[in-house]
C-alpha cells in the first residue's frame, strides 16, 4: 500500500516499509509552488477547452524532449491534501503508453482508468463518474494507440476465427464490434479498428447515464478521442 503523505510503500501483512528515494530535490519547474498556488495561477483549468490545450501543450513538450516533470517530485504534503485533475483518461494497459509522460503532467493532474483495449467497462464508468461528479473533471479523453495488442487480438478473432485462452475472449468481445464495423473499409484493418474502437467508446461515454452523458450534454464536460503513435510519439485527435 502506497502512502502519498510519506511516499513509502508498505507490503500488506508486513511491518517493513520500503524507504523513499533519498533525493527529493524539487525540480526547478516546481520550486516554491504548491498545488493550491498552481491552481490559483491557472484559473482557466476548469474549462474543457483549457484542459485540452494543457494536454496538447504538454504533449508537444514531450515530443520535443522538453518534458518538465523529470522526477515528479511534487511536495508529498500537497498531494496528500487532495487531487484536482485537469482531465480523465480512459486508456490502454499497454506499458508503453503512460498518459502522465505523454502529456507531461505531474501527479494529481490526470485521473487515469486503464484496461487493455481502452474500452468502457462498468467499473471503469463508475470510476470516471466519480471523477466527473466529485472531482469536477472538465475533460475526458479516450486514448487508443498504435500496435494495440487487444485490438489486434480482436482482429484475429474476426478475420481468422482465433481462439483465445483464459478470460481474453470476454475482453475481446467488447472490441470485436469496432473491428466488424471497419472490416470492409480500405486501408490497414488494425489501424482502422484502433480508431473505430476509440470513436465507439467516445459515443458510449457521451450517451452514458446518469452522470457522464448529461454532463457532456450540458457543456460542463467535453469528451474527445485520440490515437497515440508509439513509434513517432505523435497524437491524433479524432473527429
Amino acid at each position: 500500500m502506497y502512502s502519498s503523505r510519506t511516499s513509502k510503500l508498505r507490503r500488506l501483512g508486513h511491518r517493513a516499509w520500503l524507504p523513499a528515494p533519498t533525493d527529493t530535490t524539487m525540480p526547478a519547474a516546481f520550486a516554491g509552488t504548491t498545488l493550491a498556488e498552481a491552481d490559483a495561477s491557472n484559473s482557466g483549468a476548469a474549462s474543457p477547452r483549457r484542459s485540452l490545450t494543457q494536454l496538447t501543450e504538454g504533449h508537444q513538450r514531450y515530443r520535443e524532449g522538453r518534458s518538465t516533470q523529470e522526477t515528479f517530485a511534487i511536495p508529498r504534503e500537497e498531494l496528500a491534501k487532495g487531487q484536482k485533475p485537469i482531465a480523465a483518461i480512459l486508456g490502454c494497459a499497454d506499458s508503453r503508453v503512460v498518459p502522465d509522460f505523454i502529456f507531461d503532467q505531474s501527479p494529481g493532474r490526470l485521473f487515469v482508468v486503464r484496461v487493455a483495449g481502452n474500452f468502457l467497462t462498468a467499473d471503469g464508468q463508475a470510476s470516471l463518474e466519480y471523477g466527473v461528479e466529485f472531482l469536477h473533471i472538465p475533460l475526458l479523453l479516450v486514448l487508443g494507440h498504435s500496435s494495440c495488442g487487444a485490438v489486434e487480438a480482436a482482429v484475429k478473432v474476426v478475420r481468422d476465427g482465433a481462439q483465445l485462452p483464459g478470460k481474453l475472449p470476454g475482453l475481446v468481445d467488447s472490441i470485436v464490434p469496432a473491428v466488424e464495423a471497419v472490416s470492409n473499409e480500405a486501408g490497414d484493418l488494425l489501424e482502422n479498428a484502433i480508431a473505430e474502437n476509440v470513436r465507439r467508446n467516445v459515443e458510449l461515454l457521451r450517451n452514458s447515464e446518469p452522470i457522464i452523458g448529461p454532463a457532456a450534454a450540458s457543456g460542463r464536460l467535453e469528451i474527445v478521442g485520440g490515437v497515440y503513435d508509439i513509434a513517432s510519439g505523435s497524437l491524433e485527435i479524432l473527429d
